[in-house]
């Protein structure tokens, strides 16, 4: 949510950038609602005051023993149009409130503006894309030919779009979970945090899948509760409507959590394999910093998920997105993309984020700072995948295949894996 002051303050720059985040949104409507809203407020403190001064005078003639009632009825009259001006302004407020939730996020000024993916910039590439001397199959076929991955019986128990490990492959994915973690919270700093996999509506506003991205998310109807679709929702809302210190800053927390999206807007898209599922495992790391720290923690972020990927030895590349390739709440995003070998392309892996202050004023998430007046000021909350585990175990299925048909292990994961070095057809 941005500040209401500041889009009255910054019209120009706030319709500029609502529209290089692709959204159509008309900005004069919501400013109309607040004069009125203003206007209405303005009457209605006069009328207080108005009020105060008749209840003075009431007082002071019958202190004096005079007639009071055409003043006593007066001031009924008053009340009256205090309590309807009272509830015609709380109207106004949650209009205002409720179109403030669809105006996206303003993008940071180093963000290149575009509409797609086709303008995100690649700003860094890593590692060498294996070169092999036999045909590289697809993950989907070396997982079943190896036994370790089954998405028929996963379709058989729930539907298209979902996943048994299996084996081996249920091992690897628990072997780079515990890596994944290790790794951010001995090395990176990270506190780990265990969160509830359902949240409630409340939570998904605050960190802004809420109103925009409803129909994308599995809700619970009877109770309005919906699986988290990240990690990044609950563990945000950790500190919603609670003040932080300035010395505890920035924090880092790391979460292992599945998540659940309906992919709405992705039916026909990767159909084949676990590149895009209803359930996939995803470690994610959550942020919060001072405003002025919150872009040197961004970088952070990405070297945090970019450990990861080096450790595996896996190729990749980042890209600044464009301004229209970001998420509603995202000021500026890298996204970080393995390569797949056997596919010959770029899979997202890890998205990483700031949000400046734009969640954490849904979220009422704020900061005291040690010095100064004293008065909190909103944190700014950044997050980042550390990574995702399917597209992971892609990667790994893909640039590690081996001539005999087998998989190579890396090194790292081999004390994981009880010391497996390679995963074999049984």
């Amino acid at each position: 949510m941005l500040d209401l002051k500041w889009i009255r303050e910054n019209r120009e720059d706030a319709e500029k950038g609502v529209q290089a985040k692709g959204v159509k949104l008309d900005i004069n409507e919501l400013l109309q609602l607040d004069e009125e809203r203003k206007s209405l407020s303005k009457e209605l403190d006069r009328l207080r005051q108005q009020m105060n001064q008749s209840a003075k005078e009431i007082g002071l003639l019958k202190s004096k023993g005079m007639p009071s009632q055409e003043k006593m009825d007066s001031q009924k009259s008053l009340s009256q149009k205090i309590s309807y001006l009272d509830s015609k302004v709380d109207v106004y407020q949650n209009k205002i409130a409720e179109k403030s939730l669809y105006i996206p996020n303003i993008p940071h000024k180093t963000v290149p503006v575009g509409i797609s993916e086709e303008q995100n910039v690649e700003v860094k590439s890593w590692g060498e894309k294996p070169k092999m001397d036999f045909t590289l199959l697809p993950h989907w076929e070396i997982g079943e030919k190896l036994g370790i991955i089954d998405m028929k019986r996963a379709s058989k128990i729930t539907g298209t779009g979902f996943v048994v490990y299996r084996g081996l492959g249920a091992k690897l994915e628990r072997a780079l979970i515990n890596f994944m973690l290790d790794l951010h919270i001995n090395e990176h700093g990270y506190q780990e945090v265990s969160p509830p996999f359902v949240v409630n509506r409340r939570s998904m506003t605050g960190t802004g899948q809420l109103p925009k991205l409803e129909k994308d998310m599995y809700r619970i109807d009877e109770d309005d509760l919906f699986l988290i679709p990240t990690a990044e929702v609950p563990v945000t809302n950790l500190y919603m409507d609670e003040i932080l210190e300035e010395k505890d800053l920035p924090m880092g927390l790391v979460a292992y959590t599945p998540c659940f999206r309906r992919e709405a807007g992705s039916y026909g898209k990767d159909t084949r394999g676990i590149i895009r599922v209803h359930q996939f495992d995803k470690v994610e790391m959550v942020r919060f910093a001072p405003p002025e720290k919150s872009y040197d923690e961004l970088e952070k972020l990405v070297v945090h998920a970019e450990d990861i990927l080096q450790r595996l030895g896996l190729p990749y590349r980042i890209r600044l997105l464009c301004s229209g390739d970001m998420s509603f709440a995202a000021a500026k995003c890298y996204d970080i993309e393995v390569w797949a070998a056997a596919q010959g392309r770029y899979l997202e892996v890890s998205s990483c984020s700031n949000f400046e202050a734009f969640q954490a004023r849904r979220a009422n998430i704020k900061f005291r700072r040690e010095t100064g007046n004293g008065k909190p000021e909103y944190v700014h909350t950044l997050n980042g995948s550390g990574i995702a585990l399917a597209r992971t175990v892609v990667a790994l299925l893909e640039n590690y295949q081996q001539k005999d048909g087998s998989v190579k292990v890396p090194s790292v994961l081999i004390p994981y894996l009880s010391g497996v070095e390679e995963i074999r057809e049984k």
